[in-house]
């Protein structure tokens, strides 16, 4: 009967025994592998190299599901894709040392093609390269072009100054293996040279307006005097009518005529007291 017994309890323990093995089997294997995405590059290396060919311990690029034995090798990804990052205001000075806050946006991409050279040269992700390398080339590059310009002259020419800084971190970070994509400046001058431009736009549209009111006089002035040179034209015109009208009825008129409108008028009666030797107006006679 004991016998038995010892047969039946051995039988759980090969159980569980297999079943540890077969969890650390996979928990080994998944250590040793790892997926690097179609847009990343993965970079496997040596953790302790001492050839110096391998630059880093680097062996090669890598994509998908790779393969690699975790105690003496490691697999480090950057991406392929488009990172953009929006900084914190810089602040630079121009000639006349002026303070003025640069608030830059970048987006940038890195180079497949030197994605090693990155690696070795410095080892470490995307986002601290963000802050440390790629932050001193912006700073940099818009500490050096400001110093060109005086504050009059940068406000004047912000997308000249925005497009220098473009330029030089091209030159500067595309040898680095990082692209430039796009990048923009968000430019805040010193409150009191804001303050100055306000007031100089002011004063602009003031005298805008004034010469515009002056016009607008000019403009009333000519149409009254128009006016006025009509109605004085047609005034001598009536005028001229009126004379000419006149002179044509004196012309006409004549001692006849005058008679004639006077007998038209009369009702055949004699006046019944003309006066010392007053005559009818009218000569019978004739």
């Amino acid at each position: 009967m004991a016998k038995v017994k010892t047969e039946g309890s051995a039988a759980p323990k090969v159980l569980w025994s297999s079943l540890g093995v077969t969890i650390a089997v996979i928990l080994l294997m998944m250590s040793c592998c790892t997926t690097i995405d179609s847009a990343s590059v993965g970079i496997r290396f040596k953790k302790w190299s001492s050839n110096e060919n391998l630059r880093g311990g680097v062996e090669g690029t890598c994509r998908g599901w790779v393969w690699y034995n975790p105690i003496t090798e490691n697999i480090f990804e950057y991406p392929t894709y488009i990172q953009r990052v929006t900084y914190e205001p810089f602040t630079v000075n121009p000639k006349d040392a002026a303070i003025f806050s640069m608030t830059p946006t970048l987006a940038y991409q890195i180079d497949e093609s030197k994605a090693v050279d990155i690696f070795v040269k410095y080892r470490k992700p995307v986002r601290e390269l963000e802050m440390g390398y790629i932050n001193t080339c912006i700073f940099e590059a818009y500490r050096t072009c400001a110093n060109n310009y005086t504050s009059d002259e940068l406000m004047a020419n912000r997308a000249k100054f925005e497009l220098e800084v473009r330029a030089r971190l091209d030159e500067s970070m595309n040898q680095e293996g990082f692209i430039v994509r796009e990048f923009t400046t968000k430019i805040d001058p010193p409150a009191s040279l804001t303050a100055a431009i306000n007031a100089k736009n002011e004063a602009v549209q003031n005298a805008l307006k004034a010469e515009n009111k002056v016009k607008e006089a000019e403009a009333e002035a000519k149409i009254a005097i128009a006016k006025a040179k009509g109605q004085a034209e047609a005034q001598r015109i009536q005028g001229d009518g009126e004379a000419y009208y006149n002179r044509v009825v004196a012309a006409s008129l004549n001692a006849l005529l005058v008679q004639q409108y006077a007998i038209e008028k009369w009702n055949g009666e004699m006046p019944t007291y003309n006066g010392t030797n007053a005559l009818p107006f009218i000569n019978l006679g004739k």
